[in-house]
């Protein structure tokens, strides 16, 4: 069978069970010459996890810049909750609902662990420099609140996080900084959370944390919706209710990872000529 009658198919398949909470529509971004995404549709229902493979280059990363407004698309839109977000800055996107963590770490080092989850919900904030001026206790008020959140979230992700929420951010092991990084797109109090390689740099055993940690999450937020970036094929088999597949920047499949993992240009290109070997 094709790569296109399974792409028809698995397209088919991959029809959303609940209400959409966020919809991209031809999604296609131009760099020059160069085109890193290509007429590409993705929803996301509620509470659902989407996970999104394909080899360096096939516009991974690109296709969640569109979706948080960092890039401007060059043809299509996205939708939150059925409202375009065509023209919407980033940071209104990250406070209408849409969180996410980078390939790259962007913890402040100097900083608490703490006081990192507490820097993620200043789009949550009301008191300004004015109220922490005229009205100290009320600002005063609000950051303990905001430290008393910023803790429930560290245990929700870690309880060893949250033991260690007064080191430096800078001290803690990668797989911890990852966590962090969850835990802050968190305090955003996010509908959808993307997150971009979460399980980079890490072993089999902090992934497997990791994925344990994901799933505890989910239980504590059924309606949270997660799309996953990822390499390790052990994530996307066990997380993901559904895959996505990119090649140059185009969609060559859309369904359950098993399915997903037949077709041919995945088993050969990304999972390997075995389809049972679970590492890209």
């Amino acid at each position: 069978m094709s790569i296109e009658s399974n792409h028809t198919q698995t397209a088919q398949a991959a029809k959303a069970t609940g209400p959409l909470v966020l919809e991209g529509r031809g999604l296609t971004m131009r760099f020059g010459g160069l085109t890193a995404v290509q007429g590409v549709d993705i929803h996301l229902a509620t509470g659902e996890v989407l996970g999104i493979i394909g080899p360096n280059g096939a516009g991974k990363s690109t296709l969640l810049n569109l979706l948080t407004g960092i890039y401007v698309p060059t043809e299509g839109e996205v939708l939150l909750e059925g409202k375009s977000l065509k023209g919407v800055p980033a940071y209104e996107i990250a406070g209408a609902g849409i969180a996410r963590t980078f390939q790259t770490s962007r913890l402040f080092g100097s900083l608490s662990v703490l006081d990192n989850v507490i820097i993620g919900m200043h789009s949550r904030t009301k008191c300004g420099v004015i109220t922490a001026l005229l009205r100290p206790g009320k600002s005063k008020a609000e950051m303990n609140r905001c430290a008393e959140r910023a803790c429930e979230l560290l245990k929700s992700v870690s309880h060893d996080l949250f033991e260690r929420r007064n080191v430096l951010a800078s001290s803690l092991p990668q797989a911890d900084r990852r966590r962090l990084e969850i835990a802050r797109a968190l305090a955003t109090e996010p509908k959808i959370v993307l997150l971009d390689e979460p399980s980079s740099g890490m072993d089999d055993r902090d992934t497997d944390a990791l994925i344990a940690d994901i799933q505890r999450l989910r239980e504590q937020n059924p309606k949270l919706g997660f799309i996953i970036i990822e390499h390790d094929m052990r994530l996307i088999a066990t997380l993901p209710s559904r895959v996505m597949v990119l090649d140059y920047g185009r969609k060559i499949g859309d369904d359950t990872f098993e399915v997903v993992r037949q077709l041919p240009r995945v088993q050969e290109a990304y999972l390997g000529r075995k389809a049972s070997s679970h590492h890209a």
